[in-house]
């Protein structure tokens, strides 16, 4: 899987990204609105998934580069929705956009560049009907993206996040969906 944009490349995962992405995962500034940074060991089980996911399913959140460097940015992409957290959301839907950027690379434009080219390809060649991203009610960054990228906030369809416990800090979610333009058609 590979998309260019103007200033990125997004491609499937490779055994080299472990420690790039590692390096964001593991950054407390860039996991301020999850339960925890992740581990290394976490880092390369969720790699690992994703290139699992990536094979089985034609599509995963990727690695996103910069085309004139080659630097590590780093992930965008579309994802299946877990079931667990599927169920929790109004109107069940099967797939996400999300991404997570280094943060030496924050507002630069480069999150909702990546993301318009997924949502592209998800339209134009997986022929999705729709979208939705969600996150924490208190991650207004991530919410800037998806307003930027067309997605429109559906409040009866936030939840309460079914992975984090009652109570927890980080569980209310807000949802935003965005339907393959072509239906509109």
């Amino acid at each position: 899987m590979r998309l260019e944009t103007e200033r990125l490349v997004l491609r499937s995962w490779e055994s080299r990204d472990h420690a790039s992405l590692a390096a964001v995962l593991g950054d407390a500034e860039v996991r301020r609105f999850y339960p925890t940074v992740a581990t290394p060991e976490q880092t390369r089980a969720q790699l690992e998934f994703s290139i699992e996911k990536q094979a089985a399913m034609g599509f995963h959140f990727g690695a996103a580069e910069l085309r004139s460097t080659g630097q590590f940015v780093g992930l965008v992409g579309l994802g299946y929705i877990p079931e667990e957290t599927r169920a929790a959301i109004r109107g069940q839907p099967a797939v996400e956009i999300g991404w997570q950027f280094d943060k030496a690379f924050w507002g630069q434009g480069l999150a909702p560049e990546g993301a318009r080219a997924w949502l592209t390809y998800g339209f134009e060649t997986l022929q999705l009907p729709e979208v939705v991203a969600f996150t924490f009610v208190g991650n207004l960054p991530s919410q800037r993206v998806m307003k930027k990228i067309g997605m429109v906030r559906d409040a009866d369809a936030d939840f309460e996040h079914p992975r984090l416990a009652p109570g927890h800090p980080l569980r209310s979610h807000v949802v935003y969906r965005i339907t393959n333009p072509a239906l509109d058609a």
